[in-house]
């Protein structure tokens, strides 16, 4: 009646197979927490750098001044920022090399655009997959170590000519902690994964609202000044 059945007493007498399975547990919850805590910062950094650069670009700034500001920034610069740099420097490698037609110097920089958005949303994914994995095979690993552990407690209780729940107890405890730890580094990897990918859709959205926006103001430039390539990256963003 006065066993210690605290969780760090019961891993201390658990079988090496529990105590490495909890060990592994641990360190991927501690692992995926700090991929929590990095994503979410991240996340939260990736949409404010882009808000401020689209209050900028929808303001009156020539895309000349903000082409400029882009390549000046380009090391702190955010997704939406980074596109519009590669379909601007797509556009005037295209006029360098005199093609004016404005079909083709449009589908440029739509092609640059596209081709930066894709590098943006695989760096906004990276480590989702990584939550994913956690939240889904922990469970199925603790429930391993918990396994693994009654079959330890029930082969030594074999050599017991009298059972009681005080002889069971400990045992069983210390096969279901693997379960809980296992469950306890699952949880958050589900929650932080779902939440993250929400928050990525939401800005892969953007980021292709904003493709098209910016496409649709070059193409209204382009058809304005059909002899004059040049005039696209001089004229202001129109207002929405």
């Amino acid at each position: 009646m006065n066993q210690d059945l605290s969780i760090i007493n019961l891993l201390l007498h658990a079988s090496f197979v529990v105590q490495m399975v909890v060990l592994l547990l641990v360190i991927v919850s501690i692992a995926s927490w700090a991929a929590i805590i990095r994503k979410y910062f991240a996340l939260r950094r990736m949409r404010t750098l882009n808000d401020d650069f689209e209050r900028e670009f929808w303001s009156g700034t020539s895309l000349n001044e903000l082409f400029a500001s882009a390549a000046q920034n380009a090391k702190f610069a955010g997704p939406m920022e980074r596109i519009f740099a590669s379909g601007m420097r797509e556009y005037q490698k295209l006029r360098e090399r005199h093609v004016s037609d404005p079909a083709t110097l449009l589908d440029g920089a739509r092609r640059a655009m596209r081709a930066s958005f894709q590098r943006e949303l695989d760096a906004a994914e990276q480590n989702l997959s990584f939550l994913a994995t956690v939240g889904s095979v922990s469970p199925y690993v603790g429930l391993f170590g918990t396994v693994w552990g009654i079959m330890h407690a029930f082969t030594g209780l074999a050599a017991l000519t009298q059972v009681t729940l005080a002889t069971v107890a400990p045992g069983i405890a210390e096969a279901l902690v693997a379960t809980a730890i296992g469950l306890f580094a699952a949880i958050p990897a589900v929650v932080g994964y779902n939440r993250f990918a929400r928050e990525i859709d939401k800005i892969a959205i953007a980021l292709e609202t904003y493709i098209e926006e910016f496409s649709n103001i070059l193409q209204r430039n382009l058809s304005a000044n059909p002899g004059a390539a040049a005039a696209a990256t001089t004229v202001a963003p129109a207002n929405r």
